[in-house]
C-alpha cells in the first residue's frame, strides 16, 4: 500500500520533480564521468607501459642526495656501450638493445622559426632509433634515419606542426644547434601520452646529445627460460656497484608515477567541484520536496485519519525520493559516460590520445554513481519528509501550520548566529595569526562555518533583506512590485533554500576573483620594488646553454647580464636540522639587480662568500649572520658556508630562497654543474632605450624558441594570464553549480504557481492583467536571486579578504577587490532571475481564471 501511494504520488506530480532530477543527473554525471575518465586514463597507460617495458633495463645508478636519487641539470647519465655485449652474455637474455635518450633537446621548425613539440606537462624525447620487441611506436611512412642528417619524427607531432617526409628540423641541444630532414614517420601503437619523439641513427644521437659513445640504457629481453628478478640479479652481480637495474614491474611503476600526479590532480579537483554541485543540488531537492509536501499538507492529514502512523507517512515520502534517486543516478551514469568521453576529447586537444572506445568504468563507477545520488537524495527529502510526519492529522485536514514551527524558527535562528558568529571569529582569527600554516587551518574552519551558518540563516536573512531589496519594487512597477516583495518575503524559508543554491557559487567564484586578483596585484607590486633587471630570459626545460648566454651578452645596448643556476642541496644547520631545498647561485651583479629586503646584514655579503636564509628559516633554526650552514650537494660534495644575510619574509621572489654567489658554490662543484642557467636577468646600457633593446634581445635569441624573452611589462602578464587561467578553469567548473542553482530557482517558481494557482486566479479577477501577472513572477525570481547573489557576494569577499591577510607575510600583500567583477556578477544574478522566471511566467499567464478560482 505504501509503495503503490508513493508511485502514485511521483506520477501524479513528475512534471514537478524532473528539475530536481536533473539536478541530481548533473551532480552523479561529473562524478562517474570523472572516475570513468581517470580509470580509462589509468588503464590505458597500464596498458602503453606494460606493453612497451623491457624485462630488465640497465642504467647508471643516479647521485645521491639525502638518501634520494636527484637529476643533475644538464647532466645525463650513461652506460658504457660494451654493456650490451656484457648483457647479451647472460644466461636466458634472448636480445639486447642499446638505447639513447633525452629530455634537454627542443625541436625547432626552420620555416617559421616555431618549437615543434609540447613546452610544457608531457617531453619531447629525443634518441635513436633501434628496432626492439617491444616498441611503442612503428614507422608509417618513409624510413628509419641513416646518416648524420635524417631523422624521423611522431605522426601526431608531425601533424600538429604540418611537417612531412622531406621537411626540414632542427634539434637544439646543449651541445649546439643541428639541422636533419626528416625520413620517416613513426605512429603509436597505443596511445601516445603527449609526447613529442624524435629519432636519429645511434651514432648521430651518442654524438649529438650525448658527445660520447655511450648509451643512456640498456634494454634486455629474456627467452622465457628464468624470471625478470633472475635476470636483474645476474645484471647487477655482473656490473656491480654505480649501475641500477628495473624489472618490467619497476619500470611500469616508474612510469606511472611520471603520469599519476597529473591525473590525480584532475581527478580530485574535478570531484571537488562535484561535490559543490551535489551539495547545490541537495539545496534543489529539500525545496522541491517542502514544497511538495506542503501541498500536500490535508493528503497526510487523509493518510494519518485513516490509520497511517507517522513513520509511514515519513516513508512514503522516502519511497518518493528514492525513486527520484534511482533513476537520476542510472540516467547521471549514462551521462557521465558522455562526459569521460568529452574529457578524453579534451586531453587528444592537448596531445594525451586517449580511445574513447576503450572507456573502463569499473565497479567503482556505479558505486559512486548510485551511492552518491541516493544518499544525497534520500537525505535532502528526509527533512521535509520528517517536518511532514511531525503534523498533527487534524491541524492538516484544516491546512493549518504545526505549533512547533515557529520553535523551530527559534532554534534554527539561534543555530545559525552561532555558526555565523563563530565563523566569522575564525576568520578574523585567521586574518591574524603568526604563520599561514595557523591562518589556513582556521580559515578552512571558518569558511566551512560561515557557509553553513549563513544556509541556516537563509530564512531571517531573506525576511530583512529581501525587504530592503524589493523597497524600490511598488514605486517602481506599482501592484506587481508590491505582489513580487511579498511574495519573496512570504516563505522565507523557502526563499533562503532558493537562494542558498545560488550563494554558494558566486560566493566561490567572489573569493576565488579577490585572491588571484590579489595575487597578480602583489606580483606587480613585487616587481616594481624588487627586480632592477629590465629582462627575464627563462630558459624552459633544457635551461640557458653557454651559446644563448653568450647571444644574451653580446647584444646592442645591453650593460650586464646576471645568471641564476639551480642546484639541488641539502642544508644542515647547527641545530642538526635538515632541509632539502636548491641552492640558487647567482653572478655577482645579481646584487644590483634586485633588492633584497634584508632583516639583518647586507646583500653584498653574497659576493664574499656567504649566502642568504629567509626570515622563518631563521627563526626556526635559531640563525644569525655569521652562524655557518653545511650545504651538501649530488655526489656527497658538502661545504660549509656562512649566513651572510637574513631576508625578510613577504617577498615571492626571495620566499624559500637560499643565494649564494657563483664563486662560492664552484668551490664544491664542478665546472659543468654551473653550466646551465635556470634564468637570466638582463639590464639595459645607462642611456639605452629598453624597448628597442628588448627587439635586440628577440633578434639574438630567434634561434632559441624555446625561451621565454619579456621585459618588466611582458613578465606582469605572464604571470597575469597565469592567474587567469586558474580563475577562468574555476569558473568553467562552477558554471555547473550555477546551472544547478538556476534550477532550483526555476524550480521554486514552478511549484509556487502551482502551489498559488487560486490566488493567482482571484488577483486575475480583481483586475491583475495577465502582463502584470507576469511582471510579478519575473521581479520576484529577480529578487531571490540577486539576494542570493548578495549573500554570495559577502561571503566570498570575506573569504577572499581572509585569504589575502593570511598570506600576506608570504607575498600576498596587496588587496585587491575586483569590483568590474562583482558589479557583472551581480548584474548576471538579475539576468539569472529573469531566464529562470521564463517558463513559470508564461504558464502562469495562460492559466484559465475560473479554473484556478475552482481549484481546492
Amino acid at each position: 500500500m505504501l509503495l503503490k501511494t508513493s508511485l502514485r504520488s511521483f506520477l501524479a506530480h513528475k512534471g514537478r520533480m524532473i528539475l530536481s532530477l536533473i539536478a541530481v543527473v548533473l551532480s552523479v554525471a561529473f562524478v562517474s564521468g570523472t572516475l570513468v575518465f581517470s580509470n580509462t586514463a589509468t588503464s590505458t597507460f597500464d596498458r602503453l607501459f606494460a606493453s612497451t617495458a623491457s624485462d630488465i633495463s640497465l642504467q647508471q645508478e643516479p647521485p645521491k642526495l639525502g638518501g634520494k636519487d636527484v637529476r643533475e641539470p644538464g647532466k645525463v647519465l650513461t652506460v658504457p656501450v660494451g654493456s650490451v655485449e656484457k648483457i647479451a652474455a647472460l644466461p636466458g637474455v634472448k636480445s639486447v638493445v642499446g638505447q639513447v635518450f633525452t629530455e634537454d633537446a627542443t625541436l625547432v621548425n626552420p620555416a617559421n622559426n616555431k618549437a615543434v613539440g609540447p613546452t610544457t606537462g608531457a617531453p619531447t624525447l629525443t634518441g635513436n632509433w633501434a628496432d626492439s620487441p617491444r616498441n611503442s611506436v612503428e614507422i608509417t611512412s618513409g624510413k628509419a634515419p641513416q646518416g648524420e642528417n635524417q631523422l624521423m619524427l611522431d605522426a601526431d607531432t608531425a601533424k600538429k606542426a604540418g611537417l612531412g617526409l622531406g621537411s626540414p628540423l632542427q634539434v637544439v641541444a646543449t651541445s649546439g644547434t643541428y639541422n636533419f630532414t626528416i625520413s620517416g614517420i613513426v605512429t603509436f601503437k597505443t596511445t601516445n601520452p603527449g609526447a613529442a619523439l624524435a629519432f636519429m641513427d645511434t651514432a648521430t644521437a651518442q654524438k649529438d646529445l650525448l658527445g660520447t659513445t655511450a648509451y643512456t640504457s640498456v634494454e634486455a629481453y629474456g627467452d622465457g627460460s628464468r624470471s625478470n628478478e633472475q635476470l636483474k640479479a645476474d645484471a647487477l652481480s655482473a656490473f656491480g656497484s654505480g649501475y641500477k637495474v628495473l624489472t618490467a614491474e619497476e619500470q611500469k611503476a616508474e612510469n606511472n608515477k611520471d603520469v599519476g600526479s597529473f591525473l590525480d590532480f584532475m581527478k580530485y579537483a574535478m570531484l571537488g567541484f562535484a561535490l559543490i554541485s551535489l551539495l547545490v543540488g541537495g539545496f534543489l531537492i529539500i525545496n522541491t520536496f517542502s514544497m511538495l509536501v506542503a501541498q500536500r499538507t490535508r493528503e497526510i492529514g487523509l493518510l494519518r485519519a485513516v490509520g497511517g502512523s507517522r513513520r509511514q507517512v515519513n516513508q512514503s515520502v522516502l519511497v518518493e525520493a528514492l525513486i527520484l534517486a534511482v533513476v537520476g543516478s542510472t540516467l547521471g551514469l549514462g551521462a557521465g559516460l558522455g562526459l569521460a568521453e568529452g574529457l578524453i576529447q579534451l586531453m587528444k586537444a592537448v596531445g594525451m590520445n586517449l580511445s574513447g572506445a576503450e572507456l573502463k568504468i569499473g565497479l567503482n563507477v556505479p558505486l559512486a554513481a548510485y551511492g552518491v545520488g541516493v544518499v544525497i537524495t534520500v537525505l535532502a527529502a528526509w527533512i521535509p519528509a520528517r517536518r511532514a510526519s511531525k503534523i498533527a492529522p487534524i491541524a492538516a485536514l484544516r491546512d493549518h501550520g504545526t505549533p512547533a514551527e515557529a520553535k523551530a524558527n527559534r532554534i534554527r535562528t539561534a543555530v545559525g548566529l552561532v555558526l555565523t558568529a563563530g565563523g566569522g571569529a575564525l576568520l578574523v582569527a585567521a586574518a591574524a595569526a603568526d604563520t599561514a600554516a595557523t591562518g589556513g587551518k582556521l580559515l578552512g574552519v571558518g569558511v566551512v562555518c560561515t557557509l553553513i551558518g549563513f544556509v541556516v540563516l537563509g530564512p531571517l536573512l531573506a525576511t530583512t533583506v529581501v525587504r530592503v531589496l524589493g523597497a524600490a519594487l511598488p514605486k517602481l512597477f506599482g501592484p506587481a512590485g508590491r505582489l513580487a516583495q511579498r511574495n519573496a518575503m512570504r516563505n522565507p524559508r523557502r526563499t533562503g533554500a532558493t537562494a542558498a543554491a545560488l550563494m554558494i557559487g558566486l560566493a566561490l567564484v567572489i573569493g576565488a576573483s579577490v585572491f588571484t586578483s590579489s595575487a597578480t596585484e602583489s606580483i606587480n607590486d613585487q616587481v616594481d620594488k624588487s627586480v632592477g633587471a629590465d629582462y627575464i630570459i627563462a630558459g624552459g626545460r633544457g635551461g640557458l646553454t653557454p651559446d644563448m648566454v653568450k647571444g644574451i651578452k653580446s647584444t646592442q645596448g645591453m650593460d650586464h647580464v646576471t645568471l641564476q643556476f639551480e642546484l639541488p642541496a641539502v642544508l644542515t644547520t647547527a641545530d642538526g636540522a635538515t632541509t632539502e631545498a636548491p641552492i640558487l647561485a647567482v653572478t655577482p651583479s645579481f646584487v644590483q639587480d634586485f633588492k633584497l629586503p634584508a632583516s639583518a646584514g647586507t646583500p653584498e655579503s653574497l659576493n664574499q662568500g656567504a649566502m642568504s636564509v629567509g626570515q622563518d628559516f631563521a627563526k626556526e633554526h635559531h640563525l644569525a649572520v655569521g652562524d655557518k650552514i653545511t650545504v651538501e650537494y649530488a655526489g656527497g660534495r658538502t661545504q660549509s658556508v656562512p649566513v651572510g644575510v637574513i631576508v625578510t619574509k613577504g617577498n615571492s621572489f626571495f620566499d624559500g630562497g637560499y643565494f649564494a654567489g657563483t664563486d662560492t658554490v664552484g668551490k664544491a662543484v664542478s665546472e659543468t654543474d654551473l653550466k646551465l642557467a635556470a634564468v637570466a636577468f638582463g639590464k639595459a646600457a645607462p642611456g639605452a632605450d629598453v624597448a628597442k633593446t628588448l627587439t635586440a634581445l628577440e633578434d639574438s635569441l630567434k634561434a632559441y624558441p624555446q625561451l621565454t624573452v619579456q621585459d618588466q611589462a611582458g613578465y606582469k602578464e605572464l604571470v597575469q594570464g597565469q592567474f587567469n587561467q586558474l580563475l577562468y578553469m574555476i569558473y568553467g567548473l562552477l558554471g555547473l553549480a550555477i546551472i544547478v542553482a538556476v534550477l532550483g530557482v526555476v524550480n521554486t517558481l514552478a511549484l509556487s504557481v502551482v502551489e498559488r494557482t487560486r490566488e493567482i486566479g482571484l488577483l486575475r479577477a480583481i483586475g491583475l492583467s495577465r502582463r502584470q501577472l507576469r511582471r510579478m513572477i519575473r521581479l520576484e525570481s529577480v529578487v531571490i536571486a540577486v539576494f542570493g547573489a548578495v549573500l554570495g557576494t559577502g561571503l566570498g569577499l570575506a573569504w577572499g579578504i581572509t585569504s589575502q591577510k593570511v598570506l600576506a607575510s608570504n607575498g600576498l600583500a596587496t588587496l585587491a577587490v575586483p569590483t568590474t567583477t562583482i558589479v557583472a556578477t551581480l548584474f548576471a544574478s538579475a539576468l539569472i532571475g529573469l531566464f529562470a522566471a521564463l517558463v513559470p511566467a508564461f504558464r502562469a499567464g495562460r492559466m484559465n481564471v475560473l479554473a484556478a478560482i475552482a481549484t481546492d
